[in-house]
């Protein structure tokens, strides 16, 4: 393994760099918006705004790349999005935030297109899904450690704003100064969203409901935490909760999902997210209550975004994956752009346990389609379905699609081994 990383490890470094001043202005968000006076509504806005910029970034940012080269997208989007970061409190308007959050998403999406084209075009068949793995748990880290960094200021004043855009300044020189191989960026065109759900129901409804789920925890979950009075250390840790859980339950999910219809696994992990949510809904204000609330519904979301790729892949000819993949990138983008609206809403008309109660319903929405669903098709043999995607709901179709292809020659060389 340290052989495999020893040729990425500046990369990984700077994704470790861009997490942690991304995650900080994450939480920042609902700190600062919180103090501003900010409403549930405008804040839903706000959110939904990187989103919509992330989305507009994976589909545009590989034609930028066509057109003046990768090294310079990679370097302009920095140097934007350094910028948007600083600016944040320097105009604390919300329709100027939600303008600089469109920027922000738009950057982090072409950035990551970019760090994963060299990821990809420095793996080989059989080290690519090392190097995805080990990228997944440098971005959830980088996102961790992001929590920690805000207790070190006042969200008040614009020192941790800076020092996220420092961060993300500084992440650019380990990637631009040892990379030497310029990948070329070829994403496919994403399928139709009629053909793909023709395709798998379940894939797609599901990610769309995901798309909402991972939005709203990782962008209104500040706010929530701010409008019933914890802390701004209580909040960052409420934040880092809800990714630790990822990091923790993704590889045992994982396992699972080889080895049992992962209809049932869906439908189990959204049940177990849904009760969490109520739990969280329940019990009031109470810390530690509210952390294994976070760790629990967290935990599920990644590996279930994870899990509804591999899902969606095992229905489909290895020909359609690419498409199939960037088609469901944007699924899920659509449902991040509506989750935190809906939840903004239901938080300034009923109260602040509304964000419970929305992820609540959301994850019953993907249990009981995942039931549904199981009684329209047969349960698909362990030897027509591919390896487990090992994915987060914040990479780029380029690592999707890696990921898939890699899934895809992992489960022909398994069974090639089983037949002998």
């Amino acid at each position: 393994m340290i052989k495999v990383l020893s040729g990425v490890w500046a990369l990984l470094l700077g994704v470790v760099l861009i997490m942690l001043g991304n995650g900080m202005h994450f939480t920042l968000i609902g700190l600062r918006g919180g103090l501003e006076g900010f409403s549930s509504t405008a804040l839903a806005v706000v959110t939904s705004g990187y989103f919509l910029g992330f989305l507009s970034g994976a589909r545009l940012t590989p034609l930028m790349i066509q057109r003046v080269g990768h090294v310079r997208v990679f370097a302009a989007l920095g140097s934007f999005m350094s910028a948007a970061l600083i600016a944040l409190p320097l105009l604390a308007e919300p329709w100027a935030w939600t303008v600089l959050r469109v920027l922000v998403g738009f950057c982090m999406s072409g950035i990551y297109v970019s760090a994963e084209s060299w990821l990809n075009a420095a793996a080989t068949n059989q080290t690519r899904g090392k190097l995805l793995s080990a990228y997944m748990i440098a971005q959830t880290l980088g996102i961790i450690g992001a929590q920690g960094l805000l207790t070190l200021g006042d969200p008040a004043t614009s020192v941790l704003f800076i020092c996220a855009s420092i961060l993300v300044s500084v992440s650019f020189a380990p990637i631009l100064l040892s990379v030497a191989v310029v990948p070329v960026v070829e994403v496919a065109r994403p399928m139709p969203l009629r053909r793909l759900f023709q395709g798998s129901p379940l894939g797609t409804v599901g990610i769309f409901l995901l798309g909402s789920v991972y939005a709203t925890q990782s962008g209104m979950g500040a706010v929530f935490g701010t409008q019933i009075g914890l802390s701004a250390s209580q909040i960052a840790l409420f934040i880092a909760m809800l990714f630790a859980g990822a990091l923790v339950l993704q590889y045992p999910i994982g396992w699972l999902s080889d080895r049992m219809d992962r209809r049932r696994l869906i439908f189990g992990l959204a049940v177990l997210g849904a009760a969490s949510c109520a739990m969280g809904g329940v019990t009031g204000s109470g810390l530690w209550p509210l952390m294994t609330a976070a760790f629990l519904a967290g935990g599920v979301t990644t590996p279930l975004y994870a899990l509804l790729l591999a899902y969606t892949n095992d229905s489909l000819p290895a020909a359609d994956m690419p498409a199939a993949s960037g088609g469901l990138v944007f699924t899920f983008g659509l449902g991040a752009i509506a989750g935190p609206l809906v939840t903004g809403w239901a938080m300034q008309r009923l109260a602040p346990q509304a964000f419970w109660l929305v992820l609540a319903v959301t994850f019953m929405g993907i249990a009981l389609y995942a039931l549904y669903r199981m009684t329209q098709r047969a349960v698909a043999s362990a030897e027509d379905t591919d390896s487990y995607l090992n994915v987060l709901p914040t990479a780029s179709p380029v690592a999707v699609e890696a990921a898939g292809e890699w899934a895809v020659e992992n489960a022909e060389a398994s069974g090639t081994d089983a037949a002998r």
